[in-house]
């Protein structure tokens, strides 16, 4: 229970969400962490909120970038920046539950794995429950993953001492799923935490609230990340798309109050 987890989150005008979303990190029950904040040329007050909470808070790193780079650079470099044995990610307008990283941490070292992630839920840009649990195969395999991205960006965490640090792909969007990929390709199978630990804002205007972006994207990154040809990321859509709107939904549990 003494491994530091770096937590990498990457900021741009973020002002509306972050002291929320850093408040969740410093209300979690395993204080071993470190949280490195890249921000991306904010042009709003999103450094200053930063800055503020820095000066009683000496576990925050914030770093800022020269010019605007997308989140996958912001991300590498406080991957760069990282000093802890586990790397953990969440995005400036993202939550976590106060026991993520203790259960997280536990799961992991109980169960001798080297990646994890977890069950979360909808919250919308109010931070209001929209009553869903998002929830995934267990095992997930690679070949699961590669048709549906069932690993939420604010619930994956990751052992560097198996893995070293992973870079992420320079692209702007998608960059999470590939990362993903990369690890279950290694290792091939992983386990999830099989309860929801964290929100995950759904904003207007995202690729998680277009359904056309996102086979877009999919469809860029069977061609650009996996090189397939043409044909076959065609096929691949198509599998996506069947999995997305027939397999996926069994995973997407109302939750009733």
């Amino acid at each position: 229970m003494n491994n530091l987890v770096s937590i990498i989150t990457p900021t741009y005008n973020s002002e509306r969400y972050i002291q929320e979303t850093i408040k969740s990190v410093q209300n979690q029950t395993y204080s071993n962490w470190e949280m490195i904040i890249v921000d991306d040329c904010s042009t709003d007050n999103t450094v200053k909120i930063i800055e503020k909470i820095q000066k009683t808070e000496p576990r925050i790193i914030l770093f800022k970038l020269e010019k605007n780079s997308g989140a996958g650079i912001a991300r590498n470099k406080a991957i760069e920046l990282a000093q802890g044995r586990y790397i953990a990610f969440l995005d400036a307008d993202d939550l976590w539950k106060p026991e993520k990283l203790e259960k997280q941490i536990n799961f992991l070292t109980n169960n001798n794995q080297v990646f994890t992630f977890s069950f979360y839920e909808w919250i919308d840009e109010n931070g209001n429950l929209l009553h869903k649990i998002i929830k995934a195969p267990s095992p997930l395999t690679y070949s699961q993953l590669l048709f549906c991205n069932y690993v939420g960006n604010l619930t994956g965490i990751y052992d560097t001492s198996f893995f070293g640090k992973i870079p992420m792909t320079s692209i702007r969007k998608r960059q999470d799923w590939v990362y993903w990929l990369t690890i279950l390709k290694k290792i091939k199978t992983s386990q999830p935490v099989p309860e929801s630990l964290a929100y995950y804002r759904i904003r207007k205007g995202s690729i998680s609230s277009s359904k056309i972006n996102l086979v877009q994207y999919n469809f860029k990154i069977y061609r650009e990340y996996l090189n397939k040809n043409l044909i076959i990321s065609t096929l691949y859509i198509g599998i996506f798309l069947f999995t997305h709107f027939f397999v996926k939904p069994k995973y997407v549990k109302k939750i009733k109050f």
